[in-house]
């Protein structure tokens, strides 16, 4: 996929697989920014219960606007690729960290309360959608 474009998105570089896509680093050539590509597998495109996940996905973290949570910006196919376009977080991952031994125990609990702050955000903005 490196070097391949999506309709504006240039692919950059491979930042991570995980179990509903791959994430690419990739250009925006409209925008001029690097963003965050989250790609669904090719051998689960064709599964519709996967990309309504997939879709779902991107709707719920679309809806939240938080700093614990990347903005989501675009979600489009592109060639048979389906994608989420995002925010760039530069950064480790709290695996790579992990890994590395340099998470400590504060530092887990402040990325635990800042995910739980993102989550609760969107609980809420669920709850105050359905009422």
């Amino acid at each position: 996929m490196i070097g391949r474009q999506l309709n504006q998105y240039v692919i950059q570089d491979l930042l991570g697989k995980g179990g509903m896509g791959t994430v690419y680093k990739a250009w925006d050539t409209r925008l001029q920014r690097h963003v965050a590509l989250k790609v669904l597998p090719q051998d689960v495109t064709g599964d519709p219960e996967r990309r309504r996940r997939f879709l779902g996905e991107a709707r719920a973290a679309a809806a939240i606007t938080h700093p614990a949570v990347a903005q989501v910006y675009d979600v489009d196919e592109a060639d048979g690729v389906t994608f989420i376009a995002m925010e760039l977080i530069d950064g480790d991952t709290v695996r790579r960290l992990i890994e590395r031994r340099e998470l400590d125990l504060p530092g887990a609990l402040d990325i635990a309360i800042q995910a739980a702050e993102g989550l609760a955000r969107h609980t809420s903005r669920e709850l105050s959608i359905g009422t």
